[in-house]
């Protein structure tokens, strides 16, 4: 339940945040979008380990240590320099003609983020969700450093069952193929999505 719950929130937030930055920064170049770019770049190429004492600092002064909360800001901040750099491609590929015939007819540039290009970007949002929640799903080390009892995830808690007693093992393996089966019927269910907003985010750049 705390890999779901984190895996959601992250989804939420990351989309919420990213996809606004994502459409700005595709549709307004110049010398601030590519340094903003080129940032987003450096910090999603620093591995993980290099940020796991920084981040155990600040979410420990915080009093966030052991919570769902917590371990959701951490992926949001990993997760987000990726989802901003996958968005972005997608928007680019969209063409601004239909910003500007939204505008013709009355719209904000916010209505027409909203009205216009969203709908559009259906499997470019739907790969994003995907890609951010399995990245969140999936981690073992952050929680590892981040959480104890009550927020450890399912990664974290599978692996301490590993070279413990025989039915601690089996249960251990039961609990992988139990995680894996929604993974695969979710890839299953959004696979027309996933390749079309993989494909689509690939055109332009």
């Amino acid at each position: 339940m705390n890999s779901v719950v984190v895996g959601a929130i992250s989804v939420v937030v990351t989309l919420l945040v990213g996809a606004p930055a994502a459409y700005a920064l595709s549709r307004f170049g110049g010398v601030t979008s590519a340094l903003i770019l080129a940032v987003a770049l450096l910090f999603r190429a620093i591995p993980g380990f290099a940020v796991m004492l920084p981040f155990y600092d600040l979410i420990t002064r915080f009093g966030l240590y052991d919570t769902r909360i917590g371990l959701s800001i951490a992926f949001i901040a990993l997760d987000m320099p990726f989802t901003i750099w996958l968005l972005r491609n997608f928007f680019a590929a969209i063409p601004n003609e239909l910003d500007e015939a939204a505008m013709i007819d009355g719209c904000t540039r916010w209505g027409a983020f909203r009205r216009i290009i969203l709908p559009v970007m259906g499997p470019g949002l739907v790969t994003a969700s995907i890609l951010t929640f399995l990245m969140a799903f999936q981690s073992y080390m952050l929680p590892a450093v981040l959480t104890d009892v009550d927020a450890q995830t399912a990664p974290v808690f599978l692996a301490a069952q590993v070279g413990q007693s025989l039915p601690q093992l089996q249960q251990a393996a039961a609990g992988i193929v139990i995680l894996t089966i929604p993974i695969v019927f979710l890839a299953l269910a959004a696979q027309r999505y996933l390749v079309a907003g993989l494909t689509s985010g690939s055109v332009k750049s």
